[in-house]
């Protein structure tokens, strides 16, 4: 049987290594051969999930079509988040949570999207369809994605099914979801160490609005302070990034995960899409953006909305 790779999208958070370790975990309980495969760094929050559950990270590919025919799609479907060569290999699956942008493919396909808040809430579901029961490991790091996504059930993405999948998996893997979860987010928004190229791209994802290409990077962070005093350097790097993928914007949101609001710093020709979609006005290229803390339902819905306006 053909291997198939199963992967999330570019710059991986922790719903996409979990997620993906998940459903590789299932299919190869039903019999199928897959590998589950990474496409970047594995980012802070996620190694210590990893490390907690005693997991190995996936693999780091940089392209795909060389190794495969075939391969899944877990927590994305948009192909500038997906490997390079994505339309070079056939799409059998797709597991997802977020909007369906730019995507066709010429075969049919196994598309599962469901409006929840993390892709291993999808997932449990599935487990339960085909009889299969999860090990503690697993369990754990589903728990993991669902209190990464949610940000430990604080994000307005985060609904009742996230919750009970939440409870289910807490008691599996035998952990306290808040005491678990707190210690986890805090390893990921622990940043004394972070280059500024790994603050704009460890979470930065790219989006078509109006024709216009958008980068919106997100950073976790106990004091945004953290972030924004290098912003100096921040707009210098990022001003690179505009110029190199010819970008219309750069959004950097940084998210204060114990008040639960965000700072969004924002740079290109369309930063007024920023100040229609949020309602704000930007000084020295920064505004409090409060209560927002989903890059999903609080961010790129607006900015699509602001590039309407």
């Amino acid at each position: 049987m053909e291997k198939v790779l199963i992967f999330g999208h570019k710059n991986p958070d922790t719903d996409t290594i979990c997620s993906a370790i998940a459903y590789a975990d299932l299919k190869s309980k039903l019999g199928f051969n897959v590998e589950p495969v990474r496409l970047g760094e594995v980012n802070g929050e996620t190694q210590y999930a990893l490390d907690y559950f005693k997991a190995e990270a996936p693999r780091l590919v940089e392209t795909v079509a060389n190794e495969v025919d075939n391969v899944i799609l877990v927590d994305h479907n948009e192909r500038q988040q997906s490997a390079s060569d994505i339309n070079d290999v056939r799409v059998l699956e797709v597991i997802d949570h977020h909007r369906i942008a730019n995507f066709e493919t010429t075969d049919p396909l196994y598309y599962r999207a469901e409006p929840v808040g993390c892709t291993a809430t999808i997932l449990l579901k599935l487990y339960k369809e085909k009889n299969v029961s999860i090990r503690k490991e697993i369990a754990g790091l589903m728990l993991s994605a669902i209190i990464s996504d949610s940000l430990l059930f604080k994000s307005p993405t985060c609904t009742q099914e996230d919750i009970d999948a939440a409870t289910e998996l807490a008691e599996i893997a035998e952990v306290d979801s808040a005491t678990y979860g707190l210690e986890m987010l805090k390893a990921g928004a622990d940043l004394s160490d972070k280059t500024i190229s790994q603050l704009i791209t460890l979470d930065a994802k790219e989006f078509d609005m109006a024709n216009n290409k958008v980068e919106i990077a997100q950073v976790n962070a106990v004091d945004t302070n953290d972030v924004l005093s290098r912003q100096a350097e921040l707009e210098e790097a990022i001003a690179q990034v505009i110029a190199e993928k010819e970008l219309s914007l750069f959004v950097l949101v940084v998210t204060d995960i114990l008040n639960n609001d965000s700072v969004v710093l924002a740079l290109g020709q369309e930063t007024k899409a920023v100040e229609k979609g949020f309602n704000v006005t930007l000084e020295n290229h920064t505004a409090k953006l409060e209560g927002v803390v989903s890059r999903k339902k609080q961010v790129v819905p607006q900015l699509t909305e602001g590039f309407s306006k």
